[in-house]
């Protein structure tokens, strides 16, 4: 199945690549899901719905604590590498349900955030950009960083109740449509729009090459090549096989 995915891969003009939660996981990221999931400890109606923000920016920033500074001690696997080095053989772009940057770490030049990043903070009252970075000490102390006009900041993530930013959505429709392989890596594809988009791409008359632990619902339905393991083992493989 390797061969054949890396022949796909050979073959094709334009390759985009999909990846969710657990390309990150091996990064030591939790995902928000399944066993050990940071749903398990926070509600995401208590902890990450705009309606709570609106009503208890402290408590949310619990939650955001615990993310950025598990982003800041997280680096970028080989998983992340290996899509890096896919550049070389076509691949135009990754889009990412994570909100780590660790794809643009890594290296990657064309990523798209479908559900924004830890790494911006925005005001909630003026919509002003700040960088995380230079609001560290105040998170690692328990405080919710303040913008200069008095505003709560938080970070510049989708939360529920949110929609998904146009301009990412659409780039990723685009990337979707006019790739020849979609290499979908760590998604359980269960969280949509993201879900709907290796559809797209097969609908377009893309191959695609799924990389789980586990099969998904897009194992049986739309996916041509399923390579079971690790991301950090499999795509590593799958790049040298290309050559």
């Amino acid at each position: 199945m390797m061969s054949e995915a890396a022949r796909a891969l050979k073959d094709a003009g334009s390759i985009t690549a999909l990846t969710g939660a657990g390309i990150s996981v091996e990064s030591g990221i939790a995902p928000f899901r399944g066993k050990g999931g940071l749903w398990d400890e926070f509600d995401p109606e208590e902890y990450a719905h705009i309606r709570a923000f609106e009503k208890d920016p402290k408590k949310c920033w619990k939650l955001f604590k615990l993310q950025t500074e598990e982003t800041r001690r997280a680096q970028p696997n080989p998983a992340h590498e290996a899509l890096v080095d896919l550049e070389k053989h076509g691949l135009e772009g990754v889009i990412t349900q994570n909100v780590d940057g660790l794809h643009q770490r890594g290296g990657s030049r064309e990523v798209v955030e479908l559900h924004g990043t830890l790494e911006q903070l925005e005001c909630f009252e003026c919509g002003h950009d700040h960088r995380t970075e230079d609001r560290l000490d105040e998170i690692s102390e328990g405080e919710i960083p303040i913008c200069e006009c008095g505003g709560p900041l938080r970070p510049r993530v989708v939360l529920f109740g949110e929609q998904l930013p146009f301009a990412a959505l659409r780039k990723a429709h685009e990337l979707s449509q006019m790739c020849d392989a979609m290499v979908v890596v760590g998604t359980s594809a269960q969280v949509y729009p993201a879900a709907a988009l290796p559809y797209t791409a097969k609908r377009s008359g893309s191959v695609i090459i799924e990389v789980n632990l586990q099969p998904t619902a897009l194992t049986s339905n739309v996916t041509d090549h399923f390579l079971q393991g690790e991301a950090g083992k499999m795509m590593p493989t799958l790049s040298q096989e290309i050559g």
